[in-house]
Protein backbone atom coordinates (compact mmCIF):
# COMPACT_ATOMS: atom_id res chain seq x y z
CA UNK A 1 0.00 0.00 0.00
CA UNK A 2 1.28 3.43 -0.89
CA UNK A 3 1.12 6.01 1.88
CA UNK A 4 -0.54 9.31 1.16
CA UNK A 5 1.69 12.33 0.81
CA UNK A 6 1.29 14.72 3.75
CA UNK A 7 -0.61 17.82 2.77
CA UNK A 8 0.91 21.24 3.24
CA UNK A 9 0.33 22.10 6.88
CA UNK A 10 -0.80 25.39 8.31
CA UNK A 11 1.80 27.11 10.48
CA UNK A 12 1.66 25.32 13.82
CA UNK A 13 0.27 27.43 16.62
CA UNK A 14 1.99 27.59 19.98
CA UNK A 15 -0.86 25.53 21.42
CA UNK A 16 -0.28 22.79 18.85
CA UNK A 17 3.36 22.29 19.81
CA UNK A 18 3.35 23.28 23.48
CA UNK A 19 4.96 20.72 25.79
CA UNK A 20 2.33 20.05 28.42
CA UNK A 21 4.51 17.87 30.63
CA UNK A 22 3.42 14.91 32.77
CA UNK A 23 -0.18 13.70 32.62
CA UNK A 24 -2.18 10.94 34.27
CA UNK A 25 -4.56 8.40 32.74
CA UNK A 26 -6.97 6.37 34.86
CA UNK A 27 -8.82 3.22 33.94
CA UNK A 28 -12.34 3.78 35.29
CA UNK A 29 -14.45 0.62 35.64
CA UNK A 30 -17.92 0.94 37.12
CA UNK A 31 -18.71 -0.77 40.41
CA UNK A 32 -21.88 -1.05 42.46
CA UNK A 33 -22.24 1.29 45.41
CA UNK A 34 -20.19 0.08 48.38
CA UNK A 35 -18.05 -2.34 46.34
CA UNK A 36 -14.40 -1.30 46.29
CA UNK A 37 -12.19 -2.96 43.68
CA UNK A 38 -8.89 -1.13 43.26
CA UNK A 39 -10.58 2.14 44.11
CA UNK A 40 -9.83 3.88 40.82
CA UNK A 41 -13.16 3.76 39.06
CA UNK A 42 -16.69 5.11 39.07
CA UNK A 43 -19.25 3.99 41.62
CA UNK A 44 -23.03 4.02 41.33
CA UNK A 45 -24.85 6.63 43.40
CA UNK A 46 -28.39 7.06 44.68
CA UNK A 47 -29.03 9.87 42.19
CA UNK A 48 -28.12 7.55 39.31
CA UNK A 49 -25.36 9.78 37.98
CA UNK A 50 -22.36 8.03 39.46
CA UNK A 51 -19.27 9.40 41.18
CA UNK A 52 -15.58 8.65 41.45
CA UNK A 53 -14.32 6.31 44.16
CA UNK A 54 -13.31 8.12 47.40
CA UNK A 55 -9.81 6.65 47.11
CA UNK A 56 -9.37 8.31 43.72
CA UNK A 57 -10.57 11.61 45.16
CA UNK A 58 -7.89 11.26 47.84
CA UNK A 59 -5.28 10.57 45.15
CA UNK A 60 -6.15 13.76 43.30
CA UNK A 61 -6.04 15.77 46.53
CA UNK A 62 -2.53 14.49 47.18
CA UNK A 63 -1.06 14.20 43.68
CA UNK A 64 -3.27 16.30 41.41
CA UNK A 65 -0.72 19.09 41.38
CA UNK A 66 1.86 16.73 39.86
CA UNK A 67 0.03 16.61 36.54
CA UNK A 68 -0.41 18.98 33.60
CA UNK A 69 -3.40 17.09 32.14
CA UNK A 70 -5.64 14.15 33.00
CA UNK A 71 -7.60 11.50 31.13
CA UNK A 72 -9.62 8.40 31.80
CA UNK A 73 -10.48 5.34 29.76
CA UNK A 74 -14.03 4.66 28.72
CA UNK A 75 -15.61 1.71 30.47
CA UNK A 76 -19.29 0.91 29.81
CA UNK A 77 -21.62 1.03 32.79
CA UNK A 78 -24.10 -1.31 31.12
CA UNK A 79 -24.60 -3.29 27.92
CA UNK A 80 -26.69 -0.51 26.41
CA UNK A 81 -25.36 1.57 23.53
CA UNK A 82 -23.30 4.36 25.19
CA UNK A 83 -25.15 7.68 25.49
CA UNK A 84 -23.41 10.78 26.76
CA UNK A 85 -26.36 11.62 29.02
CA UNK A 86 -25.72 8.42 31.00
CA UNK A 87 -22.10 9.37 31.76
CA UNK A 88 -21.75 13.13 32.05
CA UNK A 89 -22.70 13.47 35.71
CA UNK A 90 -19.97 11.04 36.71
CA UNK A 91 -17.54 12.58 34.22
CA UNK A 92 -18.35 16.01 35.66
CA UNK A 93 -17.42 14.73 39.11
CA UNK A 94 -14.16 13.33 37.77
CA UNK A 95 -13.32 16.80 36.44
CA UNK A 96 -14.37 18.52 39.67
CA UNK A 97 -11.81 16.42 41.58
CA UNK A 98 -8.99 17.73 39.36
CA UNK A 99 -7.11 21.00 39.88
CA UNK A 100 -9.10 23.83 38.31
CA UNK A 101 -8.47 24.33 34.60
CA UNK A 102 -6.52 21.09 34.10
CA UNK A 103 -6.79 19.99 30.43
CA UNK A 104 -8.50 16.67 29.77
CA UNK A 105 -8.17 13.94 27.17
CA UNK A 106 -10.20 10.78 26.59
CA UNK A 107 -9.11 7.18 26.06
CA UNK A 108 -11.73 5.50 23.89
CA UNK A 109 -12.25 1.73 23.75
CA UNK A 110 -15.04 1.49 21.16
CA UNK A 111 -13.44 2.61 17.88
CA UNK A 112 -12.08 -0.90 17.26
CA UNK A 113 -9.65 0.25 14.58
CA UNK A 114 -7.72 -3.02 14.32
CA UNK A 115 -10.64 -5.27 13.46
CA UNK A 116 -10.75 -6.88 10.00
CA UNK A 117 -14.56 -7.08 10.27
CA UNK A 118 -17.09 -4.50 9.13
CA UNK A 119 -17.76 -2.21 12.07
CA UNK A 120 -19.88 0.92 12.45
CA UNK A 121 -17.76 3.57 14.21
CA UNK A 122 -20.42 6.26 13.93
CA UNK A 123 -22.02 5.76 17.38
CA UNK A 124 -18.65 5.57 19.17
CA UNK A 125 -17.43 8.72 17.43
CA UNK A 126 -20.65 10.61 18.12
CA UNK A 127 -20.46 9.63 21.80
CA UNK A 128 -16.92 11.02 22.00
CA UNK A 129 -17.89 14.16 20.09
CA UNK A 130 -20.75 14.89 22.48
CA UNK A 131 -18.38 14.52 25.43
CA UNK A 132 -15.83 16.72 23.67
CA UNK A 133 -18.46 19.45 23.27
CA UNK A 134 -18.82 19.46 27.05
CA UNK A 135 -15.18 18.93 28.16
CA UNK A 136 -13.03 20.17 25.27
CA UNK A 137 -10.77 17.13 25.06
CA UNK A 138 -7.23 17.89 23.92
CA UNK A 139 -7.29 14.57 22.06
CA UNK A 140 -8.93 11.15 21.90
CA UNK A 141 -6.63 8.13 22.01
CA UNK A 142 -7.24 4.43 21.43
CA UNK A 143 -4.97 1.43 20.98
CA UNK A 144 -4.78 0.12 17.43
CA UNK A 145 -6.39 -3.13 18.41
CA UNK A 146 -9.20 -5.59 17.97
CA UNK A 147 -11.40 -4.65 20.91
CA UNK A 148 -14.42 -6.74 19.93
CA UNK A 149 -15.39 -9.43 17.45
CA UNK A 150 -18.96 -9.93 16.24
CA UNK A 151 -20.12 -7.57 18.94
CA UNK A 152 -18.41 -9.45 21.78
CA UNK A 153 -15.75 -7.46 23.72
CA UNK A 154 -12.38 -9.13 24.23
CA UNK A 155 -10.68 -9.22 27.65
CA UNK A 156 -7.55 -7.60 26.16
CA UNK A 157 -7.36 -5.87 22.76
CA UNK A 158 -5.52 -8.00 20.21
CA UNK A 159 -3.05 -6.45 17.75
CA UNK A 160 -4.39 -6.12 14.20
CA UNK A 161 -3.31 -8.78 11.68
CA UNK A 162 0.28 -7.98 10.69
CA UNK A 163 -0.36 -8.67 7.00
CA UNK A 164 -0.68 -6.56 3.89
CA UNK A 165 -4.49 -6.81 3.80
CA UNK A 166 -4.60 -6.24 7.56
CA UNK A 167 -2.61 -3.03 7.13
CA UNK A 168 -4.89 -1.77 4.37
CA UNK A 169 -8.02 -2.41 6.45
CA UNK A 170 -6.60 -0.94 9.67
CA UNK A 171 -5.39 2.15 7.81
CA UNK A 172 -8.86 2.74 6.38
CA UNK A 173 -10.35 2.21 9.84
CA UNK A 174 -8.00 4.74 11.46
CA UNK A 175 -8.57 7.31 8.72
CA UNK A 176 -12.33 6.88 9.09
CA UNK A 177 -12.17 7.29 12.88
CA UNK A 178 -10.07 10.45 12.48
CA UNK A 179 -12.62 11.91 10.05
CA UNK A 180 -15.55 11.13 12.33
CA UNK A 181 -14.02 12.65 15.46
CA UNK A 182 -14.04 16.38 16.18
CA UNK A 183 -11.03 16.29 18.59
CA UNK A 184 -7.69 15.05 17.23
CA UNK A 185 -7.21 11.27 17.20
CA UNK A 186 -4.08 9.63 18.61
CA UNK A 187 -3.67 6.05 17.40
CA UNK A 188 -1.77 4.06 20.03
CA UNK A 189 0.80 1.38 19.21
CA UNK A 190 -0.77 -1.96 20.22
CA UNK A 191 0.35 -4.23 23.03
CA UNK A 192 2.04 -7.57 22.40
CA UNK A 193 2.09 -9.03 25.91
CA UNK A 194 3.04 -12.68 25.58
CA UNK A 195 0.39 -14.77 27.29
CA UNK A 196 -2.10 -11.88 27.32
CA UNK A 197 -2.51 -11.45 23.57
CA UNK A 198 -1.22 -12.95 20.33
CA UNK A 199 -0.29 -11.61 16.92
CA UNK A 200 -1.15 -12.92 13.46
CA UNK A 201 1.05 -12.26 10.43
CA UNK A 202 4.73 -11.68 9.90
CA UNK A 203 5.13 -7.96 9.11
CA UNK A 204 7.38 -5.92 11.39
CA UNK A 205 5.02 -4.14 13.81
CA UNK A 206 7.09 -0.93 13.86
CA UNK A 207 7.09 -0.64 10.07
CA UNK A 208 3.42 -1.62 9.97
CA UNK A 209 2.53 1.14 12.43
CA UNK A 210 4.53 3.73 10.48
CA UNK A 211 2.78 2.74 7.27
CA UNK A 212 -0.59 3.06 8.94
CA UNK A 213 0.20 6.46 10.50
CA UNK A 214 1.37 7.87 7.17
CA UNK A 215 -1.42 6.25 5.17
CA UNK A 216 -4.17 7.43 7.53
CA UNK A 217 -2.39 10.75 8.19
CA UNK A 218 -2.88 10.64 11.96
CA UNK A 219 -1.05 11.47 15.15
CA UNK A 220 0.18 8.55 17.25
CA UNK A 221 0.72 7.62 20.87
CA UNK A 222 3.61 5.33 21.77
CA UNK A 223 3.04 3.23 24.86
CA UNK A 224 6.53 2.48 26.17
CA UNK A 225 5.41 -0.82 27.71
CA UNK A 226 3.79 -1.86 24.43
CA UNK A 227 7.01 -1.11 22.56
CA UNK A 228 9.03 -3.15 25.05
CA UNK A 229 6.50 -6.00 24.92
CA UNK A 230 7.10 -6.24 21.18
CA UNK A 231 10.87 -6.01 21.61
CA UNK A 232 10.80 -8.84 24.17
CA UNK A 233 8.63 -10.92 21.83
CA UNK A 234 11.28 -10.43 19.13
CA UNK A 235 14.14 -11.29 21.50
CA UNK A 236 15.38 -7.69 21.62
CA UNK A 237 16.17 -7.48 25.32
CA UNK A 238 18.78 -5.65 27.35
CA UNK A 239 20.83 -3.26 25.19
CA UNK A 240 18.95 -4.49 22.09
CA UNK A 241 15.68 -2.95 23.30
CA UNK A 242 16.58 0.17 21.29
CA UNK A 243 16.98 -1.80 18.04
CA UNK A 244 14.62 -0.92 15.21
CA UNK A 245 12.92 2.03 16.91
CA UNK A 246 13.86 4.33 14.02
CA UNK A 247 11.19 2.56 11.95
CA UNK A 248 8.44 4.02 14.15
CA UNK A 249 6.60 7.21 13.09
CA UNK A 250 8.42 9.30 15.71
CA UNK A 251 7.67 12.55 13.86
CA UNK A 252 3.95 11.88 14.38
CA UNK A 253 4.18 11.00 18.08
CA UNK A 254 2.27 13.40 20.32
CA UNK A 255 2.09 11.34 23.51
CA UNK A 256 3.99 8.64 25.40
CA UNK A 257 2.28 6.25 27.82
CA UNK A 258 3.88 4.43 30.75
CA UNK A 259 1.97 1.92 32.86
CA UNK A 260 3.22 -0.54 35.46
CA UNK A 261 5.03 -3.49 33.87
CA UNK A 262 7.01 -6.49 35.07
CA UNK A 263 9.36 -9.11 33.60
CA UNK A 264 8.35 -12.57 34.81
CA UNK A 265 10.55 -15.54 33.91
CA UNK A 266 11.94 -13.58 30.98
CA UNK A 267 8.45 -12.68 29.68
CA UNK A 268 7.27 -9.08 29.50
CA UNK A 269 4.01 -8.45 31.34
CA UNK A 270 1.93 -5.27 30.95
CA UNK A 271 0.24 -5.53 34.35
CA UNK A 272 -0.86 -1.92 34.97
CA UNK A 273 0.12 -2.33 38.63
CA UNK A 274 1.69 1.11 38.92
CA UNK A 275 5.35 0.06 39.19
CA UNK A 276 7.48 1.26 36.28
CA UNK A 277 10.51 -0.74 35.14
CA UNK A 278 13.96 0.81 34.80
CA UNK A 279 13.76 -0.18 31.13
CA UNK A 280 10.67 1.99 30.69
CA UNK A 281 12.45 5.02 32.12
CA UNK A 282 15.48 4.36 29.92
CA UNK A 283 13.39 3.99 26.77
CA UNK A 284 11.45 7.15 27.60
CA UNK A 285 14.72 9.06 27.94
CA UNK A 286 15.73 7.68 24.53
CA UNK A 287 12.44 8.71 22.87
CA UNK A 288 11.98 12.21 24.29
CA UNK A 289 14.53 13.98 22.06
CA UNK A 290 13.47 11.89 19.04
CA UNK A 291 9.77 12.90 19.06
CA UNK A 292 9.73 16.57 17.94
CA UNK A 293 5.93 16.90 18.08
CA UNK A 294 5.53 15.36 21.54
CA UNK A 295 3.05 17.14 23.82
CA UNK A 296 2.93 14.98 26.92
CA UNK A 297 4.09 11.90 28.81
CA UNK A 298 1.27 10.02 30.53
CA UNK A 299 1.56 7.92 33.68
CA UNK A 300 -1.15 5.33 33.27
CA UNK A 301 -3.07 3.60 36.06
CA UNK A 302 -1.14 4.57 39.19
CA UNK A 303 -1.87 2.39 42.22
CA UNK A 304 -2.35 4.08 45.58
CA UNK A 305 -3.52 3.57 49.14
CA UNK A 306 -6.75 4.73 50.73
CA UNK A 307 -5.11 8.04 51.70
CA UNK A 308 -4.18 8.68 48.05
CA UNK A 309 -0.46 8.06 48.49
CA UNK A 310 1.25 5.99 45.80
CA UNK A 311 2.19 2.48 46.87
CA UNK A 312 5.77 2.26 48.10
CA UNK A 313 7.16 0.15 45.23
CA UNK A 314 6.04 2.66 42.61
CA UNK A 315 7.47 5.83 44.15
CA UNK A 316 11.13 5.62 43.10
CA UNK A 317 10.62 5.30 39.35
CA UNK A 318 7.62 7.62 39.46
CA UNK A 319 9.91 10.32 40.81
CA UNK A 320 12.49 9.47 38.15
CA UNK A 321 9.81 9.88 35.50
CA UNK A 322 8.66 13.21 36.95
CA UNK A 323 12.21 14.57 36.93
CA UNK A 324 12.86 13.31 33.39
CA UNK A 325 9.68 14.89 32.02
CA UNK A 326 10.29 18.16 33.88
CA UNK A 327 13.76 18.41 32.32
CA UNK A 328 12.35 17.69 28.85
CA UNK A 329 9.69 20.32 29.37
CA UNK A 330 12.23 22.95 30.51
CA UNK A 331 14.35 22.35 27.43
CA UNK A 332 11.29 22.93 25.25
CA UNK A 333 10.41 26.32 26.70
CA UNK A 334 10.66 28.96 23.99
CA UNK A 335 11.94 26.54 21.35
CA UNK A 336 10.17 25.97 18.03
CA UNK A 337 9.26 22.31 17.67
CA UNK A 338 8.51 22.00 13.98
CA UNK A 339 5.38 22.02 11.93
CA UNK A 340 2.47 19.63 11.64
CA UNK A 341 2.51 16.93 8.98
CA UNK A 342 -0.82 16.76 7.21
CA UNK A 343 -4.45 17.65 7.31
CA UNK A 344 -5.14 15.74 10.56
CA UNK A 345 -1.99 16.97 12.25
CA UNK A 346 -3.00 20.58 12.81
Amino acid sequence: MTATSPATAHPASSAATHRLGLGVLMDMPWTAKGIGGRGTGFVDTDDGGGDIHPRLRAFFRRHGGDFAYAAHSFQPRSRALPRAVDYVRAYDRFGQALPAGLPRAFHHTELNMGTPERYDRGPAAEFANQLHARYGFAWVVEDLGIWSLRGCPLPYPLPPPLTGPGLEIATRNAAQAARLLVPPLHVEFPGFTEGGSFALGGLDAFEYFAGLADGADVWVTLDVGHLLSYQWLRGRTGPHMFDGLEALPLHRCRELHLSGCQIVNGKFRDLHHGVLLDEQIDLTAHLLPRCPQLRGVTYEDPVFRADGRLVEKSRSNYERLRALVAEWQRHGQGQGQGQGQGRRLL
